[in-house]
């Protein structure tokens, strides 16, 4: 999977390491499914393989994703020495933009990860959207504790009551130290 920053979204991709196609496969491809190789044979049962698990990878993304999603699945197609299309790489688009409150982006945050390891087997890119997923939760987070200490005063209450301490003496807190002859 990898992340394409447009805007406020990124995609969730899942790219294929296969080779691109052969001149035999291309003049295969031309002649139609009769006269295919056992190789070919072979090559194609890998595509169909490789075409399941590509969809199913990008259709995880977008289940775990509503409400967030930017741009349905769009795949990359590689022919098969058959001449058909399968799918060997796909991405989904998704809002990664922060939430208008720290609430806000601490829910959306959580939603996008899920969204990133919704499929079975994330890639290195789903799992890099998950790390930011989780840096932008971890900011909301500061973010809320922030506000709510300067919210009750908490922050100051303890500076202010040291600084209390030590200028009432008859209060024998923060005064000097007794010395015995």
């Amino acid at each position: 999977m990898s992340v394409s920053p447009v805007g406020a979204s990124a995609a969730f991709a899942y790219a294929s390491a296969s080779a691109p196609r052969s001149e035999a496969a291309s003049s295969a491809a031309a002649t139609g499914r009769a006269g295919l190789s056992q190789d070919d044979l072979r090559v194609i049962g890998e595509l169909q393989t490789r075409d399941r698990a590509v969809h199913s990878h990008e259709m995880a993304h977008m289940a775990a994703g509503a409400g967030l999603v930017t741009r349905s699945a769009s795949y990359t197609y590689q022919t098969g020495p058959d001449g058909q299309r399968y799918a060997v790489g796909g991405e989904v688009g998704i809002d990664v933009s922060p939430g208008r409150t720290p609430q806000e982006s601490l829910a959306k945050a959580e939603r996008i990860r899920a969204a990133a390891l919704a499929p079975a087997d994330p890639s290195a890119q789903d799992l890099q959207v998950a790390a930011s997923a989780a840096q932008m939760a971890m900011e909301a987070r500061m973010e809320m504790s922030a506000s709510a200490a300067s919210a009750s005063g908490t922050a100051g209450r303890a500076e202010s009551a040291y600084a209390a301490a030590a200028a009432d003496p008859a209060s024998g807190a923060g005064g000097g130290v007794d010395t015995y002859a």
